[in-house]
């Protein structure tokens, strides 16, 4: 039996999927998308400081609220790297969410994630 969090999990991995051919399709540098893809995983330095700093760094870096404000200012500005941008953030939150990691709780381990309470 197929359970809820499968059916997340593969929605992710197609998202994910389809973020790659969508920016492929722009034409971008493959390479960059590849390099820059991680870049929000810098987001866990704030672990550094304590939990709640840290979930709500991570967090920022890792909600789909600020890839996609990107993609929206990319329609006023026109400027291809706001698009690039956003579509690389959506990939990477996307992969993430795939594997089980989500969005981090401020009192508890970092490795304890909405996508684990599905």
């Amino acid at each position: 039996m197929v359970t809820n969090k499968q059916i997340v999990h593969v929605e992710y991995i197609l998202a994910v999927i389809l973020s790659f051919f969508i920016y492929m399709q722009l034409h971008f540098p493959i390479w960059l998308f590849f390099v820059l893809l991680f870049v929000p995983d810098l987001t866990m330095l704030g672990y550094a400081m304590n939990k709640k700093i840290g979930a709500m760094v991570y967090n920022f870096g890792h909600t789909f609220i600020f890839p996609l404000l990107l993609a929206l200012s990319y329609l006023y500005f026109s400027n291809d790297y706001l698009l690039l941008g956003s579509i690389i953030w959506i990939a990477h939150i996307c992969l993430d969410r795939a594997i089980g990691a989500g969005l981090k709780y401020q009192d508890s381990a970092f490795t304890s994630t909405h996508i684990q309470r599905l």
